[in-house]
């Protein structure tokens, strides 16, 4: 009999987005690894996007456990005067809520009193519903994957009453994610938060994260290894796409959430010089924006005149984001320009690698995702405010583009960001932990 490991996930299908992709992977292909995966995840979740489509993945007769979950999202609407059904981003705003006293305030409280983050209402009733059911229904190992990193908290009072082995999975970081500043913490918040992340990597048996960078920040903080584990993509995804390439001209796609912070100003305005001063790349140029756009974006496609060049359209399934890549000429990566953009790498970067297409990226001067597409030989890499080195590279891709000539990374260069063979190395993981507590 294969042993258990239970993920304790906050993001489960039919939620979408990336951040509920890489445990519905791992858990679609642990089998082949001598894994069985239970769910714990909430059975009414805030839901950023509905993607029905990522239900196919899910392994027949796996073990889903729900428990219901409160959380304060809808006394944060009606405070900061937001409508009942608007989309909150991972610090709980809205992408479109401004920057008004209101939401300053909200925020502060968010920051400061719903720590580690506002799902923690649901930390006791979990430790306490899941030290009960694993008694009867028990399991070998635990995962939690965060953010929110309150999935940590469940796991580490699961694991202190039970002695199960267990591992911290981090897709993004804690005390450095990019939003923190926004939270406006209080020396006492900003001390809670270390203690509350230096207690995870503590008591963890294992700890994983998703870059080589983070990894090495994380382990520093406790002196210990962290694994490396990154996101990927599914082969099995790319094969059922099929790629009719129905788009006109020479097309620039964006996939994701453009929030404010990540709004490309240095962008529009190299898109707009060029139109400008090429008139072939005027006629033939347009960028596709798919996913959540804030209100920021759509002011300056105004302010540039770029309406014309620009699609926009909204949260689509996953399996048709495939095929929107592979329809593409070239793709655009947007890094945050925030203080630990040298640590990030995006979920969509290995699925723009599987898709063969040449990718586009504005980001830090240095960090994990330049140096790897500098290995996978993708140079069309612009720094933050290199509007000159951004306006060559889109101009040799669209010049590669009319010579037919336009180039992406090698199949043979992305296997090893395949899904399948991602889980082999979590499995891995999981092993480490079994061993260690025998």
């Amino acid at each position: 009999m294969r042993p258990k490991v239970l993920i304790i996930t906050y993001y489960w299908p039919p939620t979408g987005g990336s951040g509920v992709q890489r445990w519905v992977k791992f858990a679609k292909y642990l089998r082949n690894f001598g894994w069985e995966p239970v769910i714990y995840t909430p059975s009414n979740p805030e839901m950023p996007a509905k993607d029905e489509s990522l239900l196919k993945d899910i392994p027949k007769d796996i073990e889903v456990v729900k428990q219901p979950i409160w959380e304060p999202h809808d006394l944060y609407k009606r405070f900061s005067g937001l409508k009942k059904e608007a989309s909150l981003g991972a610090g709980m705003a809205s992408e479109s809520s401004g920057s008004g006293f209101k939401q300053k305030l909200a925020m502060w409280v968010r920051g400061n009193f719903f720590i580690p983050d506002a799902r923690k209402f649901w930390i006791k009733p979990s430790v306490s519903f899941l030290i009960n059911h694993l008694k009867d229904h028990p399991v070998d190992a635990i995962v939690s994957t965060g953010p929110p990193h309150s999935m940590h908290m469940i796991a580490r009072g699961v694991k202190k009453a039970t002695q199960i082995p267990w591992i911290a999975d981090f897709r993004d970081p804690w005390t450095n994610i990019d939003f923190i500043e926004e939270l406006n913490l209080t020396t006492w918040g900003k001390a809670s938060h270390a203690q509350m992340e230096k207690s995870v990597l503590t008591e963890a048996t294992e700890v994983v994260a998703v870059t080589p960078t983070m990894a090495k920040e994380l382990g520093a903080i406790v002196n210990r290894t962290v694994h490396v584990v990154t996101n990927g993509f599914d082969e099995n995804d790319f094969q059922q796409s099929v790629s009719s390439n129905p788009h006109t001209g020479f097309t620039l796609l964006h996939i994701g959430t453009m929030n404010k912070a990540r709004n490309p100003e240095m962008l529009w305005e190299a898109i707009k010089e060029l139109c400008d001063e090429h008139s072939g790349f005027k006629e033939a140029f347009k960028l596709r924006l798919i996913g959540r756009i804030d209100s920021a974006v759509y002011a300056s496609v105004t302010k540039y005149e770029l309406g014309s060049h620009v699609d926009l359209l909204d949260y689509i399934p996953h399996d048709k984001i495939i095929s929107e890549q592979q329809n593409a000429d070239a793709l655009l990566l947007l890094v945050n320009e925030a203080p630990n953009a040298y640590l990030l790498y995006q979920g969509k970067l290995f699925e723009y690698i599987a898709s063969g297409r040449p990718i586009l990226t504005i980001g830090p001067k240095q960090g994990d995702t330049k140096e790897l597409l500098k290995e996978l030989g993708q140079q069309t890499y612009a720094n933050f405010n290199d509007k000159e080195s951004l306006k060559r590279h889109l101009l040799k891709l669209y010049h590669d583009y009319e010579q037919g000539v336009l180039k992406g990374v090698a199949l043979t260069d992305s296997t090893r960001f395949s899904r399948k063979k991602l889980t082999q190395d979590m499995a891995g993981v999981l092993n480490k932990a079994l061993s260690r507590q025998q």
